[in-house]
């Protein structure tokens, strides 16, 4: 079998000394193809962490097929599709764990290319982002919003240096106590489930025009962290952020403060890693942003 590798994808795993997967990957591909009747279509450019390739089941349904790269594991990805069926994010069709491949619901366009209007794209996906986020299971094995802020609080100060300290010491310090305060206020018996990254352009339209979110992280935690990300969202837009915040907050009844504080912690994280790997300009928007709130 061939197969379209995006450019992404493949300098990915060579670069991560994986190159092998390359090689076995039309093997993989063809063997889930036969057991669960695919006809593999086209690659979809844009992402790096797996291959995705249009698929039809045998009925002529379309769906996606997505095989996670080495060092990729979509089981907390499969778990939270699975807790979600089709609500909120890509319906679950099919897995396959042992070799990192899931089968979803193919969806249309990211709201980023069907809605001009930036506030619209935030209430939407404050929409979406609702229908998603339900209680869970204490006991469940996802990751919590709480290891989440530990884990940035441990990789932040490493990773601002690597970058050649991109913002203000005072900047990564604020971020801090917000990954501090957020790991405080954790609580399981009051935590959702939530998408963890969620944007405009993992949100797609669905048959029936609204929209569904795709490549959740799938995280126990609270609403806040994901509304933190729409104040992340769009650094060059120019709007007044507390004023984002306060909309978000009366369009949902999360905590203001709360979203705030994930917003700031979204935004230095994402833009000193940004600025590590060399994504710009939203890399420098996100941390002049960051820099001017602070000061």
């Amino acid at each position: 079998m061939s197969l379209d590798v995006p450019d992404q994808v493949r300098k990915t795993v060579i670069a991560d000394g994986n190159a092998y997967w390359l090689d076995e990957l039309p093997d993989v591909v063809d063997s889930l193809a036969r057991e669960w009747s695919l006809t593999i279509g086209s690659s979809f450019a844009g992402g790096h962490a797996a291959l995705v390739v249009e698929v039809r089941l045998a009925d002529g349904t379309p769906a996606v097929l997505k095989i996670g790269v080495p060092g990729r594991d979509l089981g907390q990805e499969a778990t939270a599709l699975r807790l979600a069926d089709g609500e909120g994010c890509a319906k679950l069709l099919g897995e396959d764990l042992s070799r990192q491949a899931l089968l979803l619901e193919r969806l249309g366009a990211p709201m980023y290319d069907v809605v001009a209007d930036p506030a619209t794209r935030h209430d939407l996906l404050c929409e979406v982002a609702v229908r998603l986020w339900r209680p869970l299971d204490p006991d469940l094995d996802l990751s919590t919003g709480a290891q989440l802020a530990e884990e940035y609080a441990r990789r932040l100060p490493e990773l601002w240096e690597q970058a050649g300290r991109p913002c203000t010491p005072a900047t990564v310090a604020d971020a801090l106590d917000c990954m501090n305060r957020r790991r405080l206020a954790h609580d399981d018996r009051s935590a959702v489930l939530v998408h963890g990254d969620l944007h405009e352009m993992n949100a797609l339209q669905a048959g029936d025009g609204s929209y569904k979110l795709i490549d959740p992280a799938g995280l126990r935690a609270e609403p806040a962290c994901d509304l933190g990300t729409i104040v992340r969202c769009n650094p060059g837009l120019g709007d007044d952020l507390r004023a984002r915040t306060e909309r978000l907050a009366s369009r949902t009844g999360v905590d203001v403060t709360a979203i705030w504080e994930w917003g700031t912690i979204h935004r230095v994280v994402g833009g000193v890693y940004s600025c590590s790997i060399g994504f710009q300009p939203f890399g420098e928007q996100l941390l002049a942003e960051a820099d001017r709130l602070t000061a």
